[in-house]
């Protein structure tokens, strides 16, 4: 069975296609017209081993905001798509991430029932022309449209850049273990015997 997922988004603010294969190895094709953008969604398809396409164009003249947002909706639909009534799959992934002097903890439940709990405090409030508030942003509209449960805290660090990227890994680490399929999960792993939006 294919868990891919196709995604265009087009508003009057951007213009956004997506392609997300769970099953792949970790390829990244990017580009956002955002520098730092790019690094983190690469940084997401390798240490997910999803491969990850997105090419994304909007008003980065005015902010960044709306480009980052559309891609992390556009991101959890295809999330969502790809991995269809999760039968098999573990459905839970965490993993405390250290990143030199930083450590954050990302913990995901693929329950069909969104939940966001950000706590990332940044030192600065960019990094490079990227306004840090964006990483919650993005994660945020990810948890919504893949209709996941995700808590994101950071336990220390100082350095911005470290911060980012270790919620961007630990979160895509723990997405690889949610997705995994468990050769002796029977059926959907749930006592419920669904996890749909309910």
């Amino acid at each position: 069975m294919s868990r891919t997922a196709s995604i265009s988004r087009q508003t009057a603010e951007t213009q956004i296609q997506l392609e997300l294969n769970l099953d792949g190895t970790g390829t990244p094709q990017i580009e956002t017209g955002v520098g730092f953008f790019n690094h983190m969604l690469t940084l997401l398809a390798r240490h997910s081993l999803m491969d990850l396409t997105v090419d994304a164009q909007g008003d980065i003249d005015v902010d960044f905001h709306h480009t980052v947002e559309d891609v992390g909706i556009c991101f959890g639909q295809a999330l969502a798509q790809a991995v269809g009534d999760k039968t098999g799959i573990n459905r839970y992934g965490s993993l405390s991430l250290p990143m030199e002097e930083t450590l954050v903890t990302s913990a995901v439940d693929l329950s069909g029932r969104m939940a966001f709990v950000y706590k990332v405090d940044f030192p600065t409030e960019k990094i490079g022309d990227f306004d840090c508030q964006l990483v919650e942003v993005f994660w945020e509209a990810v948890a919504a449209n893949a209709r996941m449960n995700l808590h994101l805290l950071h336990h220390h660090g100082h350095n911005s850049h470290h911060i980012s990227e270790a919620v961007f890994k630990g979160t895509a680490r723990a997405l690889r273990q949610a997705v995994t399929v468990d050769p002796r999960q029977q059926g959907v792993p749930s006592s419920k015997g669904s996890l749909t939006e309910s």
